[in-house]
């Protein structure tokens, strides 16, 4: 009897979509690798490797991902809160991450530097530009939504047009590059991890435990549940949505900061692409509703690294950088497909069909 209480639980948990399919894809690449010969178990190994630049470091398809997946967590981060609040995607967080990165790298450099070595202003001020111009599309974003009541997806096709089409003036139309070991250390690694990794991990921490201590949480899946009743029950639904956008747009800016970090770089026209697309499925494959109210982080922080597992699984069968997307997209396909009241209305029909036989 307990087992079978467990099980209903399990089903029930929001956390059973993803779990499943990050086992899905760790099963595939188990036999691929048994299949190439090169070590069924090939993709949990982890060793310590000696590098000429950064000592020595952990090296392995899992650290890989954790690693390369930072940047879609991040923008899974504050994307959960957008969808849970306003029932609607932010499609703009690439392009504000982009603009994010060329806003902190042209300050780094100085305006009209296409490369430099030494820094033209601290570290710090172009850190916080980066964090600041995040908040503030997010801001933008937030006004449009919560204030006038555009739809979420139209008003955030704004940034994503115009964003990247920003950061290039500011560069001057150039990939500016910022060579210096400071500026590189957010992407680069923190003793033996990368500091991807734990810049994320942070972020994850620091957001799960604001949403544990106050009861921001509670009003945004309130929000996203029914603005108008939690207008009436005294919650003032507009600036919890706001507040959603400008979180998401922070959590952009510092998306931005690793992406450039990692290449000593801004290149307004490739970061942050079709991140948008992989943090949204990530919200997605989390099994968190598109449709807003009750949301996991948890599961949104397994959906964002299951997408680059996914992503490093069809590499590793040879499927194209271009092609990639066409399977990202047939996997939303199926995900919102599952989510969709119609689907859900015909399987709870399937299952009062079964026990009502059984009953007979």
């Amino acid at each position: 009897m307990n087992v079978e209480l467990m099980w209903k639980k399990i089903k029930k948990s929001q956390l059973l979509l993803p779990v499943v399919a990050m086992i899905l894809v760790m099963a595939i690449n188990i036999i691929h690798d048994a299949a190439t010969g090169v070590g069924a178990f090939s993709f949990f190994k982890i060793t310590l490797q000696q590098t000429t630049g950064n000592g020595t470091i952990l090296y392995g398809r899992i650290i890989d991902i954790l690693n390369r997946g930072s940047e879609a967590a991040l923008l899974a981060l504050g994307m959960t809160l957008v969808v849970s609040a306003s029932a609607g995607t932010d499609i703009s967080v690439g392009s504000v991450m982009s603009l994010s990165a060329s806003f902190c790298c042209m300050l780094l450099a100085g305006y009209g530097v296409s490369s430099t070595n030494e820094l033209a202003v601290p570290l710090i001020v172009g850190l916080l530009a980066a964090i600041l111009m995040g908040c503030v599309c997010g801001a933008f974003n937030g006004l449009l939504v919560a204030r006038f009541n555009i739809q979420p997806m139209v008003a955030t096709l704004i940034l994503y047009s115009a964003a990247r089409a920003i950061g290039l003036l500011l560069c001057n139309d150039l990939i500016v590059y910022v060579r210096n070991d400071s500026f590189g250390f957010f992407g680069s690694f923190m003793g033996p991890i990368p500091t991807p990794i734990i810049i994320t991990a942070i972020c994850i921490a620091i957001l799960s435990l604001i949403l544990k201590k106050t009861a921001l949480g509670m009003y945004i899946q309130s929000v996203g549940i029914n603005s108008r009743a939690s207008r009436i029950a005294g919650l003032n639904s507009k600036m919890i949505i706001h507040l959603a956008y400008i979180v998401c747009g922070l959590f952009a800016g510092i998306a931005g900061i690793v992406a450039s970090s990692r290449i000593t770089s801004a290149d307004s026209n490739n970061i942050g692409l079709y991140l948008e697309m992989d943090a949204i499925l990530a919200v997605a494959l989390g099994g968190n509703s598109l449709g807003g109210g009750k949301f996991s982080l948890a599961g949104s922080i397994i959906g964002a690294y299951t997408i680059q597992a996914i992503t490093t699984t069809l590499y590793a069968l040879g499927v194209s950088t271009n092609q990639a997307p066409v399977f990202k997209a047939i996997i939303v396909i199926i995900i919102v497909a599952i989510q969709a009241p119609p689907v859900k209305a015909f399987v709870r029909k399937r299952k009062l069909s079964k026990t009502s036989k059984g009953v007979a």
